[in-house]
């Protein structure tokens, strides 16, 4: 039966309009986001397939160009589609960020790093360059590395915090592992960055390390 003749209350589209898009599952959210299923299989049981290929929304989200195309009923199209909805998501979450102070928005911050972050096959450090109202002046990813590590210069990353006259930073790295335990030599290098920013009177408020959760240098008293 095709989704048209659906109960409206069962539809995804109207069921968003009507109660809201944290009530649908993740099967009907990519419903939506599909539009149309292919022959014999409506949207929602193309979305529902889809996930079960991959083994959830979040892999799915993460695919590659020729990882995604390859799926029945996805391609070139839904790829560039899904990708500028991705790009939004992360733009609209700077936005809340920089009318705000990071300080008092923690979760939105780390929503914002995971974003961010979290998709990365390799290790990627980061930095959020705060202004003295901890407003965020810029988000610059600054170091790429490998599947267990990235090389971070301090000189580099003083450099920047110079160029942006920011007067605080916030650190943020991923795990591709997806296990965010900080690592001896992540709190190694972090002392060495803290110890080099305080040479020019910027502060260390945190350093995030993304994986399938978010730990927080500052909540742990690592800083």
């Amino acid at each position: 039966m095709p989704i048209t003749d659906w109960p409206a209350s069962e539809r995804p589209r109207e069921k968003l309009i009507e109660k809201g898009a944290a009530a649908l599952s993740d099967a009907e959210l990519l419903a939506i986001f599909l539009r149309t299923g292919v022959k014999g299989c409506s949207a929602v049981a193309l979305a529902r397939c889809l996930l079960d290929e991959y083994g959830g929304l979040k892999p799915l989200l993460n695919a590659g160009l020729q990882e995604f195309c390859r799926s029945h009923g996805l391609g070139q199209a839904k790829y560039a589609q899904l990708q500028a909805v991705l790009e939004m998501a992360r733009r609209h979450l700077f936005e809340s960020l920089q009318h705000g102070d990071a300080l008092c928005s923690p979760q939105e911050t780390r929503l914002y790093l995971q974003a961010q972050l979290q998709a990365y096959p390799q290790e990627v450090f980061a930095v959020l360059f705060l202004d003295n109202r901890n407003r965020v002046i810029r988000f610059d990813k600054l170091f790429y590395g490998t599947i267990d590590g990235a090389s971070v210069y301090p000189r580099e990353v003083v450099r920047k915090a110079i160029e942006y006259n920011a007067a605080a930073v916030i650190f943020a790295h991923n795990h591709p592992s997806g296990v965010a335990e900080p690592s001896q030599a992540d709190q190694q290098i972090t002392t060495r960055l803290r110890q080099a920013l305080a040479l020019i009177d910027v502060r260390v408020l945190d350093h995030m390390v993304i994986g399938d959760e978010v730990v927080s240098f500052a909540e742990r008293g690592l800083l």
